[in-house]
């Protein structure tokens, strides 16, 4: 299957010297993706987990330089493919000089399934040297097959029932989806998981208590999209509440989980709480809600990434409460200043939330959608709507990305 983010990373070494840094979750399609921009013969790929290409990074990028020939002349620059080199402690120094000796030489593209944004905090070795995306798993505007758009909102398309509801229920990891057999689903999910909270937390963390880390990646599996307490959390594992909050990030940081933070400008009585958290793969939710929920969410989290990285501006994803108890499911920001409102409901008989007009009045907002995850696809741009309004879930997600 093409991914959207092939065009996105040819257009960046089109128009960009500058490295491109890709990450996503593990399973998600990076190294597929990375490795089909170019031609085979003109790309080179080293894997920090294999022994042999671990050895040639170790020996430095004198070495890597004269293993791919860079001084040969040829039509199109090569392409080298750096994956998990992010496992190697000394990877951004690797990175950097061998930019700085051979970035007019060659292209280069770095892979990782752990956040390789997490250094952008203090001293960045690298800055001004590449440019940062965020690679998601499928969703139903990637399915429908459109090319990129230059443009955050896009003109509604219909999917077809049968590939929506095989994206709910099997989730957006390629093989997962594509197979869609609930057999090998079983498997890949247990090695996945294994290999998440086992492998590469072993590798890129010093915690020790690893039984007590999957039980709490099982709670916060089981209440997705809930409010969170921390020291509920600490209880159940019997561990510090600091504890609970450096795992999550942990967990955040490997693709694991994902959190989204409250919105209080602006807000009357705004209530500061603690961010909810969803799954990257929203297939593990078992309850039907709550999957819907993460459903969206991480289609809303695909695009502000997806739009933020391609620079058509700053997005960012919220949820609303304030003391009333009184919330909405997300809201989605623009350049700082509130863009629009989600809420997600089960079915389009369910009645319009009051709440969505209070909060428009208050964000001065200029969409409202209640999203209706049964509703069959109407063949309207919602984004020209101004009221609160019950849409389809098909036509809203279709205008994304």
């Amino acid at each position: 299957m093409k991914r959207t983010y092939e065009q996105l990373i040819q257009h960046h070494f089109a128009d960009h010297t500058q490295m491109a840094l890709l990450t996503g979750p593990r399973q998600v399609g990076k190294t597929t993706t990375s490795r089909s921009i170019q031609s085979k013969n003109n790309t080179y790929y080293f894997n920090w987990d294999d022994i042999e290409d671990r050895e040639r990074i170790l020996q430095g990028g004198q070495t890597i330089a004269a293993y791919i020939d860079i001084d040969r002349l040829r039509d199109v620059l090569p392409l080298l493919i750096f994956d998990e080199i992010h496992k190697y402690s000394q990877w951004k120094s690797f990175i950097k000089g061998f930019y700085d000796r051979y970035h007019t030489q060659c292209r280069i593209l770095v892979t990782g399934s752990a956040r390789l944004d997490v250094f952008k905090k203090g001293g960045d070795s690298l800055m001004g040297r590449y440019f940062y995306y965020r690679l998601h798993p499928l969703s139903v505007n990637e399915l429908l097959n459109r090319a990129p758009s230059d443009t955050d909102i896009q003109k509604p398309l219909k999917i077809a029932d049968t590939k929506f509801l095989n994206l709910l229920n099997w989730g957006g990891f390629p093989e997962p989806y594509l197979k869609q057999e609930q057999r090998f689903y079983n498997r890949w999910t247990r090695l996945r998981k294994q290999q998440l909270l086992r492998e590469d937390i072993r590798e890129l963390s010093n915690i020790q208590e690893l039984g007590k880390l999957e039980l709490l990646a099982t709670l916060l599996q089981h209440q997705t999209g809930e409010l969170t307490s921390y020291s509920t959390l600490a209880k159940k594992t019997r561990v510090s509440v600091d504890t609970i909050r450096r795992w999550i990030v942990t967990l955040e940081s490997l693709y694991y989980c994902f959190s989204i933070r409250p919105w209080t400008k602006n807000i009357t009585r705004s209530l500061l709480k603690e961010p909810k958290y969803y799954l990257w793969d929203w297939s593990q939710c078992t309850d039907k809600g709550a999957r819907n929920e993460n459903f969206i969410a991480s289609h809303l989290l695909k695009a502000v990434h997806y739009w933020t990285d391609q620079g058509l501006g700053e997005y960012e994803l919220y949820f609303l409460r304030d003391k009333d108890k009184r919330e909405v499911d997300f809201l989605v920001s623009k350049n700082q200043k509130p863009w629009f409102m989600v809420e997600v409901k089960s079915s389009i008989k369910e009645k319009l939330s009051p709440t969505l007009a209070v909060f428009q009045k208050q964000l001065s907002l200029k969409h409202v959608f209640q999203v209706a995850m049964d509703g069959d696809y109407v063949d309207q741009d919602i984004f020209t709507l101004d009221k609160p309004t019950i849409v389809p879930a098909k036509t809203f997600l279709s205008q994304l990305v």
